[in-house]
């Protein structure tokens, strides 16, 4: 009975998280991003280079952009006609710009990004506990039958591929999952593994990473009732997201959106008010930043920049 109980209760759980997993839709970046009609024909009489970046750079001057391309430049999507959020990627397979993107699983049909990343991470859990309590009950089985201890039926030679099939995907979904997990404690996508994230003054890989305790809220959520059930608890819109670079970007202005700081001795670290208010109090948590909140704005400098130079990425 105990073991009907758990079986059954692993399996509602992976059938639950793989369901959220495949048929939760990837968000996309919000109106904030997408061009106007103006700024589109701006952008498509302007010849490609610096006058380009000049029109994306004013359609992007009250969003809380902070990484670039390679060379510099805004980051924009050219099948989308939008300014890519950070963190924001265009998937081929989709074709659209996923928030947060972490890779298109072809075993989900579906993009893992910041809507569906945590019944991601869920059903990678869950199936794995599934296949180990499969491999532990029919352990005792499978010994017996290298031993003829069980009656000479086909039902043995069930018994012996079900526990192949279940310690082999133990094993791959092990790796997979803790690969993950890794992930999750450093704040990083797949994505952001291969390519680092490039801010406005430099390539950090490490440039979200707040610590582990708010790497895990930012995925799980604040509410711990929720952190192992496949229902949405995920903090922030996927918009915008809490750095913890040290250094100011001069080329930043103090606030986002060009909003007047209240106290000069006040430094935002990462973006100090969000686009919409879903987004996550992680931004302004004064805890565990402290040690650098004493630091003064040195000061203000433009958004243009002449050394910029159009780039489009997918």
């Amino acid at each position: 009975v105990v073991c009907l109980v758990a079986y059954h209760i692993f399996f509602m759980l992976f059938v639950w998280s793989y369901w959220k997993t495949i048929f939760t839709l990837p968000m996309n970046p919000s109106k904030e991003f997408h061009l106007s009609y103006s700024d589109k024909e701006s952008l498509e009489r302007e010849p490609r280079g610096e006058s380009q970046q000049e029109v994306l750079r004013r359609a992007a001057k009250d969003l809380p952009i902070y990484t670039r391309t390679m060379s510099g430049a805004i980051r924009y999507c050219d099948r989308c006609q939008l300014v890519k959020p950070d963190r924001c990627h265009h998937c081929s397979v989709c074709d659209k710009c996923i928030l947060k993107m972490d890779h298109h699983c072809p075993w989900v049909n579906n993009c893992v990004g910041f809507s569906n990343y945590k019944f991601f991470l869920l059903f990678l859990a869950y199936s794995l506990l599934y296949c180990i309590f499969i491999a532990a009950t029919d352990l005792q089985y499978f010994i017996k039958f290298w031993t003829n201890g069980l009656p000479d039926t086909q039902a043995k030679f069930h018994i012996m591929f079900l526990f192949f099939a279940a310690a082999m995907f133990s094993v791959s979904l092990s790796s997979l999952f803790g690969y993950h997990c890794w992930l999750v404690s450093k704040n990083k996508s797949t994505l952001e593994v291969f390519r680092a994230p490039i801010f406005r003054h430099r390539t950090d890989k490490n440039g979200f990473s707040l610590g582990f305790s708010k790497n895990l809220r930012q995925v799980f959520g604040d509410e711990k009732k929720y952190w192992l059930l496949p229902v949405f608890s995920s903090l922030g819109d996927g918009c915008s997201f809490p750095t913890c670079l040290v250094n100011q970007d001069p080329e930043q202005a103090s606030t986002p959106g060009g909003l007047t700081s209240t106290s000069k001795s006040e430094n935002h670290l990462f973006p100090a008010k969000p686009l919409r208010d879903s987004q996550s109090h992680l931004l302004t948590d004064p805890q565990s930043w402290s040690d650098i909140s004493a630091k003064a704005e040195k000061g203000k400098v433009g958004m243009s920049n002449p050394a910029l130079t159009m780039e489009n990425e997918t």
